[in-house]
Order: C-alpha cells, then sequence, then structure tokens
C-alpha cells in the first residue's frame, strides 16, 4: 500500500515539474530575431501566444484531472471498505427545529462536531444530506451517540440525543441521523437509521 504523503508529494512534484516548463514557453513564445520587421514579429508572436495559452490551459485540465483521481484514490486507501463507516444527517420539513450544531461520539470518544450556517440549513430543508464523518471502525458491536442542538418550539434552545448500537461487518456501514417534525406530539423527533 503507498502512504498517502507520497501520493500528494509525487502529484506535487508534476504540478511543480510542469510549472518550471511554463517559463521557458513563454521566453520561445517572446524570442523573435532581431532580422525580422516589428509588423511580422507582432504576426509571428500571435500564433505562439495562442499555442502557448493552449498549452497552459491543457496542463491546468490535466492537473485537475489527476487531483481528482488522487483524492478518489487517498479515500480508498485511508477508508477502505472493510473498515469504513460514513454518517450522514438529514433533516425532513424541520418547522418545528432550528439546528444549531450536531455532535456525535462513537464508542464513547468524540468523533465529530459540526455548527451549522444558515445556509447550510436551508440545504437540508430542501432535502441535502451532509456527510459529516467518515472513519473506520473495527468489526464487532459498535455504539452511535448523536447531541442536536438549536432553537425548538416557542423559540426554545433545545437539546436533544439519539442513540443506537449497531453491529459494523467486514461491509461498509452507512448511518443517517435523521431530524423530523412529528405533527402528533407537536416537537421534533431524532432518529438514527442504520443502512444495510
Amino acid at each position: 500500500m503507498i502512504p498517502p504523503r507520497f501520493i500528494r508529494l509525487s502529484a506535487a512534484a508534476l504540478v511543480l515539474g510542469a510549472l518550471a516548463f511554463a517559463p521557458a514557453w513563454a521566453a520561445d513564445a517572446k524570442a523573435v530575431p532581431a532580422a525580422v520587421p516589428p509588423a511580422a514579429a507582432a504576426s509571428a508572436s500571435a500564433p505562439d501566444a495562442a499555442t502557448l495559452d493552449g498549452r497552459v490551459q491543457d496542463i491546468k485540465s490535466d492537473v485537475i484531472k489527476l487531483n481528482r483521481d488522487l483524492l478518489v484514490l487517498e479515500e480508498e486507501l485511508l477508508f477502505p471498505a472493510n473498515t469504513q463507516v460514513a454518517l450522514f444527517v438529514s433533516m425532513d420539513v424541520g418547522k418545528m427545529f432550528e439546528l444549531d450544531s450536531v455532535q456525535i461520539k462513537l464508542d464513547d470518544k468524540m468523533v465529530s462536531s459540526y455548527l451549522y450556517t444558515p445556509l447550510e440549513v436551508s440545504a437540508l430543508h430542501r432535502g441535502g444530506v451532509q456527510r459529516i464523518y467518515l472513519g473506520n471502525l473495527k468489526v464487532g458491536e459498535h455504539e452511535l451517540v448523536a447531541y442536536f442542538t438549536g432553537k425548538g418550539p416557542h423559540d426554545r434552545d433545545y437539546k436533544r440525543g439519539a442513540t443506537v448500537k449497531f453491529e459494523k461487518s467486514t461491509d461498509a456501514k452507512y448511518i443517517e441521523l435523521r431530524i423530523k417534525d412529528s405533527e402528533a406530539k407537536l416537537q421534533p423527533e431524532f432518529d438514527v437509521k442504520v443502512w444495510q
């Protein structure tokens, strides 16, 4: 297995190497023989500048693609499927609760804490789902505790928790923390769903 820092170093070396040639291309594009009249020099440098710009854009595109591939590879190396656990937050309607923050404990260890902006809460109201944690867990039984804080009914401070015990197998585990409105109780409900 290749350590992620070496992958990052290789990508950085590739980018720096590509950028090191850019000044040489620029010098080539600007270099015009002294015997050429100024009008001819202007027309000769225009195609070279366009070619140089095209090369630079191609290199930028290649670097972006390489960076994307390296990020995917890094995630696969750091979080293999047999130990991976991912936690998501979603909100159904959410008129009875204004979310401020979420804290997550796995096996009595704080693994994530997130403070929401109004734009992020609005995105959750529109059906967005946020990945709040991605990590590794060994096979076996585990306990997840999530604390939700915000404003509840009648603009009162509200803090509630949700707990679930789950069995981690050799497959990746996906867990959704859901915030729902309960019309019958006139208050929010917090639910944890473990996806198989």
